[in-house]
């Protein structure tokens, strides 16, 4: 049989990782590539596109190094992308300023904008969500209204996975799951809104073309090949969203399957046969990578970024330690949480560090400690952070069950899916098994799922996930413990109405 292989590109926040997989989804190679996230003022995130296609090239010449592939052996390459960023390119696809991306939070007043000129609840109707401060519709209206220079020059806005793809093909293309993220598109009918773009202001040329995910959008060009070590010609799909496709490389194809990832930001994701909407706009509702379908997303801002803000901050001995033992500094952080108490005797954290999303909405909600007496230690503290993720994961799958979408199963993936301590403090404050695929890559899966269908290996997107996603492990509640943490969980619930009020009203 025919060596086949497929290429998945996840570019994230903290960097990009490619893997390279066969077609049962067995990893062969993996190689990361980071860069930096700016911040001129607080609130404010942004990165240079640059970085991105040096990341993509650096990744996927060392992947195919590494494994010693022969590039015509690789049968396609998915891209997933962090969403939402505002890519905005002038006349020759240069890069206008560098990329406001997902965190950012300087656009509420363009949100308000937003809704005046569309209308909050037709914008909900058309595009499945209220004008928020992380989609890219507000990004770009920040730059109308404060950077009139720049914008005058725009010729095209792109996501940042579509301008790798720009540079890996050439095309201007983008694929549902993550341009639903632009909030220019009519989410149900999974094509670009004419009305809000017009209204808007957003010219239809400055858009790519739209495809279904798991579709060829373009082939690998001969000066991206001399770069990457691809073969000319080699097909690029549409791949996904990070979101969309860690749930395809999880295997979150069927209904009452639900993923939860804990990255820089915190995500739990259900599939959904349907359009199903909140009104309240508190949970989001893009296109599935599967064609046809939906899914239900809620998002917290600053989970693993919490984390990682106390590691950088507090934890420089358990650093200098896991270095010296070659072991991973968050391995030591779970073994001291583990120390302390669940709920931490009346400790309770919010991981506000970026503003939140679900389920408040709210850019200007600060991080907090609660409940700090002499007693407490920085275990506790360190304990207090994981939970206090959890908990927003649990307001985000409330919402979820709420609109009537079954959960049946959460399978973990990202920090919280390689933390034995955060998995089970998941399936204690859920009440159901967690469970974790095989490979841990499932973003950069997802996109190679992507490609193996888009490329004909597999005839459905659906198939490809049961050939190529395992279960690894699983892990149920443990008695008592449900109880214990609803306690903990009533108080982190009551914390921000009480505080919301005292919040500065500025990024």
């Amino acid at each position: 049989m025919a060596r086949e292989y497929l290429l998945g590109v996840d570019l994230g926040t903290s960097g990009t990782k490619t893997v390279l997989f066969d077609r049962l989804g067995r990893e062969v190679a993996s190689k990361s590539y980071g860069y930096a996230m700016h911040q001129p003022h607080a609130g404010w995130a942004e990165q240079d596109p640059a970085d991105w296609w040096a990341a993509a090239c650096a990744t996927i010449k060392g992947v195919l190094t590494e494994g010693g592939v022969d590039p015509a052996d690789v049968k396609g390459l998915g891209i997933s992308g962090q969403m939402h960023g505002a890519v905005l390119l002038g006349p020759e696809d240069e890069v206008l300023r560098n990329a406001i991306i997902w965190c950012d939070q300087r656009s509420a007043r363009e949100c308000d904008e937003i809704h005046a000129l569309v209308g909050r609840e037709r914008l909900v109707e058309i595009t499945a969500n209220p004008a928020l401060t992380g989609f890219t519709a507000a990004k770009v209206r920040w730059g109308r209204n404060n950077e009139p220079e720049v914008y005058a020059r725009i010729a095209k806005i792109l996501l940042p996975k579509d301008y790798v793809r720009l540079m890996l093909t050439g095309e201007y293309a983008t694929e549902v799951s993550d341009a639903g993220g632009m909030q220019y598109m009519d989410v149900p009918g999974r094509r670009w809104s004419g009305e809000v773009m017009g209204r808007l202001g957003i010219a239809d040329s400055w858009l790519g073309k739209v495809y279904e995910s798991c579709e060829v959008t373009g082939r690998v060009s001969h000066r991206a090949a001399a770069l990457t070590g691809l073969r000319e010609g080699t097909p690029v799909v549409g791949g996904a969203g990070d979101n969309a496709a860690g749930a395809v490389g999880n295997g979150i194809v069927r209904p009452g399957m639900v993923f939860s990832t804990i990255g820089t930001s915190g995500v739990v994701f259900a599939y959904s046969d349907d359009v199903t909407i909140d009104r309240l706009g508190r949970v989001h509702t893009f296109c599935h990578a599967v064609p046809g379908k939906w899914h239900v997303m809620g998002v917290t801002q600053g989970a693993g970024l919490s984390l990682q803000w106390f590691r950088n901050n507090f934890c420089s001995e358990e650093v200098r330690t896991a270095a010296l033992l070659e072991e991973d500094p968050y391995a030591l952080m779970d073994r001291e949480a583990a120390l302390s108490p669940p709920c931490c005797d009346g400790l309770t954290f919010l991981p506000y560090m970026m503003g939140e999303r679900t389920p408040h909405l709210d850019p200007y909600a600060r991080a907090v400690f609660f409940g700090i007496t002499a007693r407490h230690s920085k275990r506790d503290m360190l304990r207090a952070v994981m939970e206090g993720v959890i908990f927003s994961l649990k307001d985000c799958l409330g919402i979820i069950e709420g609109m009537g979408v079954g959960v049946s199963e959460v399978r973990a993936s990202g920090g919280g899916g390689r933390s034995a301590l955060w998995r089970q403090m998941q399936a204690d404050v859920f009440g159901v098994d967690i469970t974790t695929a095989e490979s841990g890559e499932g973003p950069a899966l997802g996109a190679a799922i992507l490609a193996a269908v888009g490329t004909g290996l597999y005839p459905t997107v659906e198939e490809a996930c049961s050939a190529m996603v395992r279960e690894r492990s699983r892990q149920s509640p443990q008695e008592g413990m449900n109880e214990r943490y609803m306690e903990g969980y009533g108080v982190y619930r009551a914390l921000y109405p009480a505080l919301a009020g005292l919040y500065p009203r500025r990024p």
